[in-house]
């Protein structure tokens, strides 16, 4: 599997997991708002939340770094 199709999984995963996490407990704890609007606030908070994987090329070689906000700096995966 290519780097970038790995990088592109992680990042799918990361929003997928936390946006539906955000979306039922948004509508399960908000009541009388419509629909719509919890599942983009949802994806909104999901989307500054998740963690940004990302393909990059060191000394010749395909690296995956990670940046999130909870976490101080860029790491390596």
């Amino acid at each position: 599997m290519n780097t970038k199709t790995k990088v592109f999984l992680l990042n799918l995963v990361c929003f997928l997991a936390i946006f539906l996490v955000l979306r039922f407990s948004l509508l399960y704890f908000i009541d009388g708002v419509h629909q719509l609007i919890l599942v983009l606030a949802a994806a909104i908070i999901a989307s500054i939340l998740c963690p940004k994987f990302f393909a990059v090329v060191e000394d010749g070689k395909e690296r995956v770094k990670l940046k999130w906000i909870f976490i101080k700096g860029i790491r390596n995966l």
